[in-house]
């Protein structure tokens, strides 16, 4: 009798095994973990919930196709995710921790200064600790001593860096004869200063007929009433606003703006970012406009099925905003892992390099010299919905972009001072 029992039992145990061997979880590989350090909670906590919801969107595209071929077999992607609250030393602290646990991979983007601290951190790292290297891939932080002065072998940028950005916006300004008088507000930190440097020096040489009547900065992530920022801005007699702000200080900038009644352009990096067009409403009609890789109205059958592929994962009106580049980078990590067959960061490095994407609606180039990605970029302009060219809105709110200019590679592609350290 106990034999006939243990007999039974063997074979539960043994038909078990066989259900778990193929279904897969048996024979499962380890995920290849990559760490989010971003701001999740603090003020710009919203746009750190928006990088999470488009990384997981694309590594879930990524694992529904088999995941990532390495040598030894199929590995899904894994995303463990680190609140930095925004801040620098923060972030560092969180390096630490995602380098202990032995995430060879780092994510980080909603912060040039962040982003210059990590690149700092994990340059000394992977010198100091050559078995325990790590890469930095870079989705958002775009001042340009990030591929130039600070240039690394280590770090990868997929977002158009600031003077790109704004080579986009000064030749839509060029365009636009309406434009006067110009002012500069943008936020208190190096990528702040650039963006209104390299702004000066574009509307110089494009538009030398306009006037800069103003320049002011704001404390990141501390204004709450923009009020006494617009009063000069009145008072100085601009009709446009030029500004690389983002986040909460660029949604509470245009809705003071609105309850004022004021009637002024903004020309912007991120104007048809989290909250703004709902911020905006009708005053922002045909008076926002935004520099970006892509948006939901560029049009076509892939931008389309992308965008609507998105807003099903997320349906709710507040999550929407996906970000093409974001699973560009994705994809172009897979792709160099499956190139290189490993996770070791200095071969995967190599097979980023001068890796292309040419699949509707993405078209991106890793440049090899500085690791910028290069992609078309587009100026929009704020509409409502439903008008020509704004097929979609942004977050319900009846407003969308439409196109108003593409700029191709070869225009994005602006020279590079990198004088990278070639790794072996």
């Amino acid at each position: 009798m106990k034999s006939h029992v243990l007999l039974a039992r063997v074979c539960a145990v043994l038909c078990t095994l066989g259900l778990l061997a193929a279904t897969g979880v048996a024979d499962a590989a380890p995920p290849i973990r990559l760490a989010l350090i971003e701001g999740m909670s603090g003020p710009f906590g919203n746009a750190g919930a928006m990088v999470e919801r488009n990384l997981r969107f694309a590594i879930d595209r990524v694992n529904a196709r088999g995941g990532v071929k390495l040598r030894d077999g199929a590995h899904p992607l894994e995303l463990t995710v680190f609140d930095s609250k925004g801040a620098v030393e923060d972030s560092l602290v969180q390096l630490k921790a995602a380098g202990d646990l032995g995430i060879p991979f780092v994510l980080q983007g909603n912060s040039s200064a962040v982003a210059s601290a990590l690149i700092d951190a994990i340059n000394k790292r992977n010198a100091r600790e050559p078995g325990q290297r790590m890469l930095f891939f870079n989705y958002s932080a775009v001042d340009t001593a990030l591929t130039n002065e600070q240039c690394s072998f280590w770090h990868f940028a997929f977002d158009a860096n600031a003077a790109m950005r704004m080579q986009a916006l000064t030749e839509a300004i060029k365009q636009d004869d309406s434009i006067q008088k110009v002012y500069l507000l943008n936020q208190d930190y190096s990528f702040g200063r650039q963006v209104a440097t390299l702004a000066r020096q574009m509307i110089g040489a494009k538009r030398p007929d306009v006037q800069i009547v103003g320049e002011q900065f704001s404390p990141v992530g501390r204004v709450k009433d923009f009020t006494p920022y617009l009063a000069r801005i009145r008072a100085a007699g601009a009709d446009t606003v030029v500004t690389g702000s983002w986040g909460n200080d660029l949604t509470l900038l245009v809705k003071a703006a609105r309850e004022q009644g004021m009637e002024l352009k903004f020309y912007t990096f991120y104007g048809n970012a989290l909250g703004a067009p709902a911020a905006l409403g009708d005053a922002g009609v045909g008076r926002v406009y935004a520099v970006a890789e892509w948006h939901p109205n560029v049009g076509g059958e892939a931008s389309d099925a992308y965008y609507k592929a998105f807003r099903a994962r997320y349906p709710e009106a507040r999550d929407d905003y996906p970000l093409l580049r974001m699973s560009v980078m994705v994809d172009m990590i897979a792709a160099a892992l499956e190139q290189a067959g490993t996770t070791d960061v200095t071969t995967v490095a190599r097979a980023l390099e001068n890796r292309r994407v040419r699949e509707a609606p993405a078209d991106a180039w890793m440049r090899a010299n500085d690791h910028q990605m290069i992609e078309p970029l587009y100026v929009s302009v704020m509409r409502r919905a439903g008008e020509p060219g704004v097929k979609f809105d942004n977050e319900g709110s009846g407003y969308g972009f439409r196109t108003v200019m593409e700029l191709p590679m070869n225009k994005v592609a602006l020279p590079s001072t990198c004088r990278m350290a070639r790794q072996r």
